[in-house]
């Protein structure tokens, strides 16, 4: 594949996050005050691993990606060639003003590889230094056929940070436009509100609508040793590739190894802390992002499927059961969303759409029927203000009926 096609994939930070396991390792601060630290993992003197972080803007994450992707693949003498012209060709430019960022981003790569041959010398220890589970039961602990040590490392890592976290569930949709983001921050927000420590992470990188639907657009990730911190809104954590945009009229564009490499940074190098739950935002479809996460997350709850009543929307939402049942992944059921519309005035449920569809899918599919959301004109104005419905309206029918299909996922954490 050309390198240019490849650079064009890897504007975002695929690359972002800490390396543990690295054998080399330099932080440094430019001109501008923006700091870069970069991490290499080398085997037999070739960039097996590069990933870094930055506190500075768009740019600077663009050209720290940018000098990332270049290292991998070469030899530590030619890392040490990727110059800042090197970087700035692989972003597609940057402004002159913002040219430094390419500097530090080449400046920051070197100086990690000089640390590289500064330990390389040094006697290795016998034996492996990996941290394994202290139970002979954990599989985490152990290595799989084939895996490397920076990669057992990183799956460690992995199962370290989500152990952390008591109940995972996924929300899924075989059919975009069926309102599963709203579905999935309204029940997000509605453990919160049940006093729960809950994580947000939407991995719909070519749509992602959680940050304007809580009103955090234009918000900064920053980073703290090492790590990316999420947004906070009171006892929410949320992370979204939204953050990560320069404008929010950026097209992401990423294939699917690069994507599943994203969503284990998200999940793996992303400070989520301790977690009554994480609820994770996955694109319609069977595709990319929610095999990636089905795969990632192995000790999931399960998914929760978003459907509208009409069977065209049926149809499609199927194949996402069909998805789970051949990733052996739980279903904890069906939400039927758009069911009928809450009249402002009377509160009486005029079918639109008709219901019943979702119900009747989830009976033949025999998987539990979380309930029906009937539409109201306000979730589209409190979507579009940043405004959680369930909280702005919490004394209408389809507030209430979201309460319900909360219920079960709140009895997931027992009584």
């Amino acid at each position: 594949m050309p390198e240019d096609i490849l650079m064009e994939e890897r504007v975002l930070p695929a690359n972002f996050g800490p390396l543990r396991g690295a054998n080399g390792n330099a932080r440094i601060t430019g001109p501008c005050g923006d700091t870069m630290e970069f991490w290499i993992f080398a085997e037999d003197g070739r960039i097996a691993q590069a990933t870094f972080t930055t506190d500075g803007c768009g740019n600077s994450i663009m050209s720290g990606n940018a000098a990332a992707s270049l290292a991998e693949g070469k030899t530590i003498q030619e890392a040490v060639g990727v110059s800042q012209e090197d970087v700035l060709n692989a972003v597609g430019g940057l402004p002159e003003e913002s040219q430094h960022c390419a500097l530090l981003a080449a400046n920051t790569l070197h100086a990690a590889v000089a640390d590289y041959r500064a330990k390389h010398g040094k006697k290795k220890k016998k034996g492996s230094d990996l941290q394994t589970c202290k139970s002979d039961s954990c599989s985490a602990g152990l290595s799989r056929p084939g895996e490397k040590p920076n990669e057992l490392e990183a799956r460690q890592a992995l199962r370290s940070c989500l152990s952390r976290i008591k109940h995972k569930v996924v929300i899924l949709s075989g059919k975009g436009g069926v309102g599963k983001s709203t579905v999935a921050v309204n029940l997000a927000v509605s453990l919160m509100l049940a006093g729960k420590r809950v994580g947000l992470l939407d991995v719909d990188f070519h749509g992602p609508s959680v940050p304007k639907m809580l009103g955090l657009e234009g918000t900064p990730i920053r980073g703290e040793m090492g790590r990316m911190v999420p947004v906070e809104l009171g006892d929410l954590k949320v992370m979204s590739i939204g953050f990560l945009l320069r404008d929010q009229d950026d097209a992401v564009i990423l294939r699917g190894p690069i994507k599943m490499g994203a969503i284990k940074q998200f999940l793996k190098d992303v400070e989520w802390g301790d977690l009554d739950y994480l609820i994770v935002d996955a694109p319609p479809g069977t595709g990319d992002e929610p095999l990636s996460v089905c795969q990632l997350i192995e000790d999931a709850d399960g998914a929760v499927v978003v459907t509208t009543p009409q069977d065209v929307a049926v149809a499609a939402v199927r194949k996402s059961i069909t998805f789970c049942r051949q990733l052996k992944f739980p279903v904890l059921g069906v939400i039927e969303n758009m069911s009928g519309l809450a009249c402002p005035h009377c509160n009486t449920i005029i079918e639109v759409f008709k219901s019943g569809g979702g119900e009747r899918m989830a009976r033949e599919m025999n998987v539990p029927f979380l309930g029906r959301i009937p539409i109201d004109p306000a979730i589209g104005e409190t979507c579009d203000a940043g405004k959680p419905y369930i909280s702005a309206h919490a004394g209408s029918e389809t507030a209430k009926a979201f309460a319900c299909v909360v219920r079960p996922i709140l009895e997931l954490s027992g009584p």
